[in-house]
């Protein structure tokens, strides 16, 4: 381990191998952190923090701070970053109430400089939360979702698996998979393609998806009678199935166009 002599670590703290601590960092007691860490100068990582292998922490963040909570009580809780998640300078990440008592990030994300990632969130795997990015408590960030700097997201959202999110809007309802949402507040303009393209996706699927937010968005019907012309005509998809379970899911509920 590489600790800097100002740095301030707790003994109680669980260290993997082959971790870089910076000037003036702190790490609590009840902290995990695994192997080829690197905890920038000044970065804070509070009671609470579970952390992978291969992350990187830049300088000034804070991991696993209490929440922004009135009704918090300092009651246990924790904040999980996956393996190879990048946390750039100065981002906030808060642990969990007792609601569920966790806050997490997934794998191989990048949340970028001065992004909230707040108490009782989820953000999945393979996400990329731009600058100043603010989240509200209780919001769930699924896969290979890109969210635009500035942009700012209302409690209890979701936004789907493989959505894109222009900057500098507000989200204040749930944005479904696979498509792209901008102007303010948020609109569904079309699918993700460059994205869906990039992972994989085949044309014929892009397409069945196509027609399916078509169904949805382009043909007059309000969202139950949207569901059932989908279920109908396209159930057996696999991701069109996803479209659905997201829908039913919904808190908030979708986008409108």
């Amino acid at each position: 381990m590489s600790l800097h002599p100002t740095a301030i670590v707790s003994d109680n703290a669980s260290l993997g191998s082959n971790i870089t601590i910076g000037p003036y960092a702190l790490v609590q007691d009840d902290v995990e952190i695994g192997d080829d860490c690197e905890i920038g100068p000044h970065a804070v990582i509070y009671d609470g923090a579970r952390i992978g292998n291969r992350v990187k922490i830049k300088q000034g963040a804070s991991v696993s701070n209490v929440p922004q909570d009135l009704k918090f009580a300092n009651e246990k809780s924790i904040f999980i970053i996956g393996d190879d998640t990048v946390v750039r300078e100065f981002a906030a990440l808060h642990r969990g109430t007792k609601e569920t008592g966790v806050s997490s990030v997934g794998k191989n994300c990048l949340l970028m400089a001065y992004a909230h990632v707040p108490h009782d969130c989820t953000v999945g795997d393979n996400c990329i939360i731009a600058n100043s990015v603010q989240i509200g408590g209780h919001s769930r960030i699924e896969d290979y979702v890109i969210i635009g700097g500035n942009t700012g997201v209302h409690q209890f959202a979701a936004i789907g698996e493989h959505a894109m999110v222009a900057a500098t809007i507000m989200v204040s309802q749930d944005i479904p998979p696979f498509i792209l949402a901008g102007r303010s507040p948020a609109r569904y303009l079309g699918l993700n393609v460059v994205g869906l393209r990039r992972r994989g996706f085949k044309t014929e699927d892009i397409e069945t998806i196509k027609h399916a937010y078509s169904l949805l968005y382009d043909k007059g019907m309000n969202v139950s009678q949207a569901v059932k012309a989908l279920e109908d005509e396209l159930g057996d998809n696999i991701y069109v199935q996803k479209i659905l379970e997201f829908i039913g899911k919904s808190r908030r509920g979708i986008v409108g166009k």
